[in-house]
This record gives C-alpha cells, structure tokens and sequence, in this order.
C-alpha cells in the first residue's frame, strides 16, 4: 500500500514539492555560509518525493543553535515551502481520493517551516523516548 500511496502523491504533488527543496537547497549550498540548510532540504526534498513509509521524529534536547536556525531557515526559506504545502494540501483536497495526500501535505507544511532539529525515519525504526533512533 506504501508504494501505491507514493506513486500516487509523486505524481500528484511529490515531484514539484521535492523540485522547490532542490532548488532550496542548491541556493543554500551556494550562499555557502548555510550549507547546513541545503542539506536539510535536500533531505526534506527527498522525504517530499517519497512521503509514505517514513516519519518525522522530532529531537527535544536540539539546543539553541536548533531554534536559531530555524528563525533563519523560515525567513529564507521556510515561509515559501510551507506556503507550497499549504497550496498543494489545498489543491489535493477538492477531490475525495485527494484529501488523504492534502492532509499530508498540511502535515508536511509544519516539518517546512521548522525542518531543523528533526529526522526522518522509516516507520518500522524504533525511536526512544528522546527522539533518537535506536540503531538495530
């Protein structure tokens, strides 16, 4: 069913969403002083191509450089994306066999706002209480 539901969402949302964090990430990385920011988008590029399967798990004890830049990624970047989410949520649920994708992409529209101080993770990862993934 994972692979259904992202064949779907890739065809319906996934390869623009995941083009506008490539093309945030490329001016990132070029700017070089937030190279960190290229590669959280480009993560998030990939988890906006192939949604289904993962999850998103948040780190708590992130620290201060986490919030700082988070302040800086939604002033470069971050208010585009999360408006990109909220248009594709929008858009996805004018049908009925859309509204499942445009929830998700609602969900997707907070991880593009505040994407630092968090991971994504396969489904089946066990993750510990303080947000870190447990290496099996």
């Amino acid at each position: 069913m994972r692979t259904v539901g992202n064949v779907l969402w890739f065809l319906l949302a996934g390869w623009w969403l995941a083009i506008l964090y490539a093309v945030a990430g490329v001016i990132a990385c070029v700017l070089i002083i937030t190279i960190p920011f290229g590669i959280a988008s480009f993560r998030l590029a990939g988890y906006a191509l192939w949604p289904f399967g993962r999850r998103v798990v948040v780190h708590r004890g992130a620290g201060v450089a986490s919030l700082l830049g988070n302040v800086i990624w939604i002033v470069l970047f971050g208010w585009e994306l999360f408006l990109a989410h909220v248009l594709a949520g929008l858009l996805l649920c004018v049908t009925i066999i859309g509204i499942p994708f445009g929830v998700a992409s609602f969900k997707m529209a907070g991880l593009a706002l505040i994407p630092l101080g968090t991971r994504v993770v396969d489904v089946d990862a066990p993750v510990e209480p303080g947000g870190r993934t447990v290496a099996v």
